[in-house]
């Protein structure tokens, strides 16, 4: 969801950044790639122990969570996201949502975008009652695909991720795995990726036996 469906990254960033200089700390580049990908949790127990914060991790957290209750509902969309949702429903491509992001915060997105987030089949989120531990583990794609009607393998599921972490999860479910890293992160990280695409525009869905598009766009796909 976050990075990947939603340009939602920045917006962390800059909450986590704004959080760190209330207490004269800065949140660092070399942090900040770390967090990819994380909870909410992880994230402020890292970033506390890190930076040394004169606050508690629950402290942090609630700060984090107040924030980004006003901030994420703007979040934009990514690059190509609503059109491959789009296609990949009229083509009965079953799909689901799997984030380490809370369920409190799949709700909110959905009610600001129902249309969007009502052509998921289901949405597993890290506060699922099923789900022990999130991502990277593979525990939360396990799950997912168990949900789809018809019990695919592994093998037959397709993941979309934009982190490090993501991408191990879906690896170890044993699933094939598309990434769309953000820019700053190193290419070491990207390495296990089946895919490595710039956005979701240039996703050629054929390449996965998908159907394809019936055109494509042209502009910022060099």
């Amino acid at each position: 969801m976050d990075g990947t469906i939603l340009d939602s990254e920045v917006i962390y960033q800059k909450i986590v950044t704004k959080i760190c200089e209330r207490y004269g700390r800065t949140y660092n580049r070399q942090l900040q790639i770390q967090m990819y990908g994380v909870t909410d949790r992880e994230l402020s127990v890292a970033v506390v122990r890190e930076l040394k914060l004169p606050i508690s991790v629950d402290e942090f957290e609630m700060q984090l969570s107040d924030s980004a209750k006003k901030l994420l509902p703007s979040a934009p969309l990514t690059e190509g996201a609503e059109r491959l949702l789009t296609h990949l429903n009229k083509c009965n491509i079953p799909l689901a949502l799997v984030t380490n992001s809370t369920e409190y915060a799949v709700r909110m997105h959905a009610t600001e975008r129902p249309e969007l987030f009502a052509l998921f089949h289901h949405k597993v989120s890290i506060t699922n009652s099923e789900v022990n531990r999130g991502k990277p583990h593979p525990d939360i794609y396990v799950l997912a695909a168990s949900k789809f009607p018809a019990k695919p393998r592994p093998s037959k599921c397709l993941v979309f991720e934009d982190s490090r972490i993501g991408v191990e999860a879906a690896v170890r479910a044993g699933m094939q795995v598309v990434m769309i890293p953000d820019h700053r992160l190193e290419k070491d990280f990207t390495r296990n990726a089946t895919l490595v695409i710039r956005s979701l525009l240039h996703f050629r869905p054929e390449l996965f036996g998908l159907p394809p598009f019936d055109d494509y766009p042209r502009k910022n796909l060099k």
